[in-house]
C-alpha cells in the first residue's frame, strides 16, 4: 500500500519513536565495540592492536552501500526496505555474537553495516514525506535525541556487560530491539514509492571500487613485509578515482557530479571534512585499547572514563552556532582543528605510572571541541549549494564521512603497528603516545585546509535552524 500524506495522527505518533528505537540500537552499537574489544580478541585468539577491522568492516559498509538508499526506497517503497535494514541489522548482530574468529566476526559486520546503511537514511526519508514542513522538525528533533544519548550509553554498557556476561551480549543485546521494530514497522510504518529515477550504477560500482581498494591499501600498510601489493593497490585506487572523473564529466546524472566541486565551500568542506576526520576518527578505538590495554584497566573503567566526551560534545554543539556566528566559520575552524590536534597530542602526557583519570579532563574537552568541528564543517560544506545540488552535496558528505572514520581507524591502527614493532611488545604504552602525538600532528596540519575560506563565507547560515539541521554527525 502506499500512503499519502494524510496520515492519521496515532500513527504519525508512531513513526519518529520507531526511528528513535532504531537510531538508539544503531549509535550503541557503534560505540559499544570500541570498549569490548581487547575481550572479543582474547576470545579469538587475536591481537588486540588487530581488531581494527571489525569496525572498519561495519563504517566502510556504510559509506559503500549508503548512496543505494534513495533509488532502492523508490523501486521497493520505504517500508520494505526500512523492514528489510532491520532485519539485517538483527541478523548481523546474531551473527556477530556467534562468531569464532575474526574473519567470521567481519563479515558479520558487513551485514550489519548493510543493514546500517539503510535503516536511518530511509527512516529519514519517511519522516519528510510523512510530516507538513512545520511538523518535521519537532518529529526530527525528538527521532535524533537518541544519536545523542546512545554515544554516553554504549562505552559504559558495552563495559559492564563484557565484564559481567560476555561480550557476545553487545550484539545479542540488538536482536529483541531489531525485533520490535520490525513488529512495529509492519504495523504502522507508509510505503512510500515514488517515480524511479536513473540510478547511476556504473558510477556507483566505480566509485566503491576506489574506496574499498584504498580502504584495503591502509589495511595492509600495518603488515608491510612487502610493499609491492599496498602501492599496487593505491595505484589501482587512484585509477579507479581517475576513470569515475571523466566518467562523472560526461554524465549528466553522475551519482556525484564533478560540477559539486566547482563551488568552493564545498570543495574545501569536502576535503577539511575527510583529512581532519582522519585524525579525529582514530581516537574511539585508540582510548579503549590504550585504558585496557596499555594501563590494564578493566572494560568498565575504560567506559566510564571515555563516556564524558558524549557529553560535552553535547554541550558542544549548543555552543558552536555563537562562536560561528561571532567568530566566523573561518577563523573558528582553523583555531579549533589546532586545539583538538593540541589535545589529541596531550593524550600522550600521562605515563604508566600517573593515574588514569587524568585522561578524564582531556577527554571531556576534546568532545567539546569535536563537536564544535562537525557542526562547522558540515554546514559549511553544503552552505553555498543551490537547490538542485543539495541531494547529491548532502549524500556525498555523508559518505565521505564514513569514509574518514574508516580510514582514520586504520591509519591509527597502522601508526600504532608500527611503533610497537620498533619499541617492542614491553614498551606498548610508550607505542601508544608516540601515536598519539603522531596523529595529533596529523590533525594540525589538517587545519591549514581551512585557510581557504574567506571570511565571509557562512554568512548565509545565520539561521539556528540551518547549522543545527546539517550537524547531527
Amino acid at each position: 500500500m502506499i500512503y499519502k500524506r494524510s496520515e492519521t495522527a496515532p500513527i504519525k505518533k508512531v513513526i519518529p519513536s520507531i526511528l528513535a528505537i532504531s537510531i538508539f540500537m544503531e549509535m550503541l552499537d557503534a560505540t559499544i565495540l570500541n570498549t569490548a574489544l581487547p575481550s572479543i580478541a582474547k576470545d579469538l585468539g587475536e591481537s588486540p592492536l588487530n581488531m581494527q577491522n571489525a569496525i572498519v568492516s561495519y563504517v566502510l559498509t556504510l559509506a559503500i552501500v549508503m548512496p543505494l538508499n534513495g533509488f532502492l526506497s523508490d523501486k521497493f517503497g520505504t517500508k520494505r526496505v526500512f523492514i528489510t535494514a532491520l532485519s539485517l541489522f538483527g541478523l548481523g548482530s546474531l551473527f556477530c555474537a556467534l562468531s569464532q574468529n575474526l574473519l567470521q566476526l567481519v563479515l558479520s559486520r558487513v551485514l550489519q553495516g548493510i543493514g546500517g546503511s539503510l535503516m536511518n537514511p530511509v527512516g529519514r526519508l519517511i519522516l519528510i514525506k510523512s510530516y507538513k514542513k512545520d511538523e518535521f522538525l519537532r518529529a526530527f528533533n525528538y527521532a535524533v535525541t537518541p544519536a545523542l544519548i546512545g554515544p554516553i550509553l554504549g562505552p559504559l554498557v558495552g563495559g559492564y556487560l563484557v565484564q559481567y556476561l560476555s561480550w557476545h551480549w553487545i550484539f545479542i543485546i540488538n536482536i529483541p530491539v531489531a525485533l520490535f521494530c520490525i513488529f512495529l514497522s509492519l504495523r504502522h510504518m507508509p510505503n512510500y514509492k515514488d517515480a524511479e529515477d536513473t540510478f547511476d550504477f556504473k558510477g556507483f560500482l566505480i566509485f566503491a571500487a576506489a574506496s574499498l581498494l584504498f580502504s584495503i591499501s591502509l589495511e595492509l600498510l600495518g603488515h608491510p613485509k612487502n610493499l609491492t601489493p599496498v602501492l599496487t593497490i593505491i595505484t589501482a585506487g587512484m585509477v579507479m578515482l581517475y576513470l569515475y572523473f571523466r566518467y562523472a564529466k560526461k554524465r549528466k546524472h553522475a551519482l556525484y557530479p564533478i560540477s559539486l566541486f566547482s563551488i568552493r565551500t564545498f570543495r574545501i568542506g569536502i576535503i577539511g571534512n575527510l583529512i581532519t576526520r582522519i585524525g579525529i576518527g582514530s581516537i574511539p578505538l585508540l582510548l579503549p585499547l590504550l585504558i585496557q590495554v596499555g594501563f590494564g584497566q578493566s572494560a568498565v573503567i575504560s567506559g566510564w572514563i571515555i563516556a564524558p566526551m558524549a557529553i560535552t560534545a553535547m554541550l558542544g554543539k549548543s555552543s558552536s552556532i555563537r562562536l560561528l556566528n561571532k567568530f566566523s566559520y573561518r577563523n573558528t575552524l582553523r583555531l579549533n582543528t589546532a586545539l583538538i590536534g593540541i589535545f589529541i597530542i596531550a593524550l600522550s602526557i600521562p605515563g604508566i605510572h600517573t593515574s588514569i583519570y587524568w585522561f578524564v579532563p582531556l577527554i571531556a574537552i576534546l568532545g567539546f571541541f569535536n563537536s564544535i568541528q562537525f557542526t562547522a564543517m558540515n554546514s559549511i560544506t553544503i552552505s553555498d549549494l543551490r537547490n538542485y545540488q543539495t541531494s547529491a552535496g548532502n549524500s556525498l558528505l555523508s559518505v565521505n564521512q564514513q569514509l574518514a572514520v574508516g580510514f582514520g581507524i586504520a591509519l591509527g591502527s597502522v601508526v600504532l603497528r608500527v611503533f610497537q614493532r620498533n619499541l617492542g611488545e614491553q614498551e606498548i604504552h610508550l607505542a601508544f603516545r608516540y601515536t598519539f602525538i603522531a596523529i595529533g600532528a596529523f590533525t594540525i596540519l589538517a587545519g591549514l585546509v581551512f585557510r581557504r575560506l574567506h571570511s565571509s563565507d557562512g554568512e548565509n547560515l545565520r539561521s539556528k535552524k540551518v547549522i543545527n539541521k546539517t550537524s547531527e554527525h
